[in-house]
């Protein structure tokens, strides 16, 4: 029987734990509609090759097996705009309609959209300009999405930084050290205050709260003379010097990323409390392996609740996750509104109340 409906699935910026998982439930749920499925390859860039790169999603093969991999099978990308394409002659084109034809070549009647906020404001853009209906799924390791509680690849690497702790604690204490762990988030400290909790932190610094050296030095002499040898500390990557600096390395090509505040902390609580200090940088580490069985459930539960949304024919929307449900919202609405560290909300009281210093103050000891 030919399938009743066809629709296209792809994954845009950088990629996280889960994203297999929302393709999974995807084709899954379209299955049951006799639907078809085809995987634009590499995003958006996937559409700007002659002719467009794609594959049809075959049910046999996308089942528990592909649920349980990391990063994405269809591969992704977070270059170029293609409202401001860089061409090799150094200059930039509009390439949006090129994009929108190639779409329309392949008889979807839907695209489904896996990506953060600057993935999903550019494809929301081509939907409206190319007129087809779109459905957004959020992922990002940094959960700083508005509108929804969780995002796609958070609670993976989340996980992982937790585990890092757990492996650095031992060898902190075998030898009388200080470790600093630097972590991803990008504008936003989620990773670093929720991994730090979990792994028993007693320094988390974040982009959204300013440190002041001598606290956090205050802090660990403190611990010491409790008689405890060694110290976590947890560093979230967009965490700026005590001169209001990002820590920037240049790459190769023009390209800029955070990374490097850990050394710099690092060096600063090694002269501030005379004390060995070791740093380790997980980078990369976090988006990789395997999805938590908490990612796994919210990717489910996205591509199956993306998927009905089409069939009930709305479009431009994006799914969430409020108060245990999975929900759908404006994608608009999803991305206007960025979500970073609340300073005083639920898990910074939380810290606070552990006797956490977050480096803006010294935790009361009793």
């Amino acid at each position: 029987m030919p399938p009743a409906k066809r629709i296209a699935i792809l994954t845009s910026g950088g990629d996280c734990a889960g994203l297999n998982a929302v393709i999974r439930a995807v084709v899954a749920r379209a299955e049951a509609l006799n639907w078809e499925v085809i995987g634009i390859r590499d995003g958006a860039h996937g559409l700007l090759q002659n002719p467009a790169e794609y594959v049809r999603l075959d049910p046999a093969n996308i089942d528990t097996v592909v649920m349980r991999q990391g990063g994405t099978i269809l591969g992704t990308t977070n270059k170029g705009d293609p409202f401001a394409y860089p061409m090799p002659d150094g200059t930039l084109k509009d390439r949006s309609g090129e994009i929108i034809s190639a779409f329309k070549k392949l008889g979807c009647e839907a695209l489904i959209g896996i990506g953060g906020d600057g993935s999903l404001a550019i494809l929301s853009r081509l939907a409206r300009q190319g007129g087809f209906p779109l459905i957004g799924v959020p992922k990002t390791i940094d959960n700083d999405l508005g509108s929804t509680e969780m995002s796609v690849g958070f609670d993976t690497a989340v996980a992982v930084a937790t585990e890092a702790l757990d492996r650095l604690q031992p060898t902190a204490a075998s030898h009388d050290r200080i470790m600093i762990l630097e972590v991803m988030g990008r504008d936003a400290g989620h990773i670093a205050l929720t991994a730090g909790i979990a792994g028993g932190a007693d320094v988390i610094l974040l982009p959204e709260i300013p440190y002041d050296i001598k606290n956090i030095a205050a802090h660990i002499k403190g611990i010491r003379e409790k008689g405890r040898n060694f110290a976590l500390v947890v560093v979230s990557e967009a965490v700026r010097t005590a001169e209001g600096s990002s820590v920037i390395n240049d790459l190769y090509g023009g390209q800029k990323r955070l990374g490097g505040i850990g050394h710099v902390i690092g060096e600063q609580i090694a002269a501030a409390c005379d004390a060995e200090t070791r740093v380790t940088v997980l980078g990369h580490v976090q988006r990789g392996g395997q999805p938590s069985a908490q990612d796994r459930l919210l990717a489910s539960a996205f591509g199956v609740h993306a998927v009905n949304l089409i069939q009930q024919g709305k479009v431009d929307r994006m799914v969430a996750w409020s108060n245990r449900k999975v929900i759908d919202v404006p994608i608009a609405e999803a991305i206007a509104h960025y979500q970073v560290v609340e300073k005083d909300g639920t898990l910074v009281r939380t810290a606070r109340g552990l006797g956490i210093c977050l480096g803006d103050s010294v935790p009361t000891r009793g």
